[in-house]
């Protein structure tokens, strides 16, 4: 990599690699901390995902914060008659959410 920039000294390339190591394991431990998977946080989904009507502002954004646990609440039976029947489809759509392909 610092073969390609020219006059740059090992000890300056050594600092640049260290640097980006940093921000990386940064980044990746910021993505990885950001959910707790919990279903009642879909509380206010309940009535848009059981008789479709439209979703509450409130809705979307819990059912984005929750959208890395979609897969899970879809293949446990006690949540999956929530969440995987047209409706809450249609309010994922509506949200904006790709519903996800378990």
């Amino acid at each position: 990599m610092c073969g390609a920039v020219g006059k740059m000294k090992k000890g300056s390339c050594a600092s640049l690699l260290c640097a980006l190591v940093v921000v990386v394991v940064l980044v990746n431990a910021r993505v990885t901390e950001a959910v707790t998977c919990n279903p009642t946080e879909l509380g206010p989904c309940l009535g848009p995902f059981t008789s479709g009507q439209a979703p509450s502002a409130n809705c979307c954004n819990k059912l984005k914060e929750q959208k890395p646990c979609l897969c899970g609440y879809v293949k446990n039976p006690n949540f999956s008659k929530y969440v995987n029947n047209p409706n809450a489809k249609k309010v994922a759509s509506t949200c904006g959410v790709p519903f996800p392909k378990c």
